[in-house]
């Protein structure tokens, strides 16, 4: 008994109250929140505790144990408020923040939509620009190929006439009597099929002419044989052999009369005609 006695007498004295207090701090104390969002409250309400467990244990009075059990209570439940309104708070900036982000992200889609419609715009702006001034370059090439292929022609002494282009080659471009091209007449139909390249689409008719000197039979033979020779020569600097035709004429077709060497002479010649635009070209009359 006395034994009995003396352990009881030992035990830390405690109240329904004290426990409560302890319940609700272990409560707090597992509760991560708490801690994190209320320290200062915590350790407050913890030393509270710790001064009504020493009063237990000292076996003050349990009025005195109750007191500082319900000041460590009251501790335990500022610390849980305040750890709920601080989280609260958190959660709230944590809202806003969230909130934020999908504003930027939504103005920085906005701001990627309009700088991709403006990359598109410049796309379109510098193709328009680049058509437009492939566009005048073109025109400037074709307007400097034309005023090039005139000034061929000029040079040529083409002239103008019903049944298209008439360029006329002298008898001085021939070797006497002969068919075959002298060095001048080469040059000449060098520069004759220079422009024939740039026209692919004209048709080329070639016909030679004679004097009256000499049997009609010979000057036809002859005649044609040169509207021959100015055809090879032609095919030979590239232009195509279907669009050149040739035909000689002899002494038919005179350009001035026979009675002298000056005018023999402008009989003796040939004439090439391009046709405009791929036209056949007519028949002498």
């Amino acid at each position: 008994m006395a034994v009995l006695f003396a352990a009881c007498s030992t035990t830390p004295t405690t109240t329904s109250l004290l426990d409560q207090t302890r319940a609700d701090f272990m409560a707090a104390q597992s509760t991560p929140s708490v801690a994190a969002n209320a320290p200062l409250e915590f350790k407050a309400a913890s030393d509270a505790l710790d001064r009504a467990n020493a009063a237990a244990a000292k076996k003050d009075s349990l009025d005195e144990i109750d007191k500082l059990a319900y000041l460590a209570k009251q501790k335990i439940a500022t610390a849980q408020e305040v750890a709920k309104q601080k989280q609260a708070e958190n959660e709230m900036a944590n809202a806003g923040r969230q909130r934020d982000e999908i504003r930027l992200e939504a103005r920085t889609a906005e701001a990627n939509q309009a700088k991709s419609q403006a990359n598109l715009a410049k796309a379109d702006a510098d193709a328009a620009r680049a058509q437009a001034d492939a566009a005048a370059n073109s025109a400037r090439d074709e307007a400097a190929k034309n005023a090039a292929l005139q000034q061929q022609l000029a040079d040529l002494q083409a002239k103008q006439t019903d049944r298209g282009l008439v360029i006329t080659l002298n008898d001085v471009l021939f070797n006497v009597d002969r068919a075959e091209l002298s060095a001048e007449g080469m040059r000449t139909v060098q520069k004759m099929a220079d422009v024939l390249l740039q026209e692919p689409q004209s048709a080329v008719l070639i016909e030679g002419f004679t004097d009256s000197t000499g049997s009609a039979d010979h000057n036809l033979q002859l005649s044609q044989r040169r509207a021959e020779a100015v055809r090879n020569a032609l095919i030979g600097l590239g232009v195509k052999s279907d669009k050149i035709a040739t035909r000689g004429y002899g002494e038919a077709f005179p350009v001035a009369s026979n009675a002298d060497a000056g005018s023999r002479q402008l009989n003796r010649r040939v004439e090439i005609v391009l046709s405009q635009n791929g036209a056949p070209i007519a028949n002498r009359h």
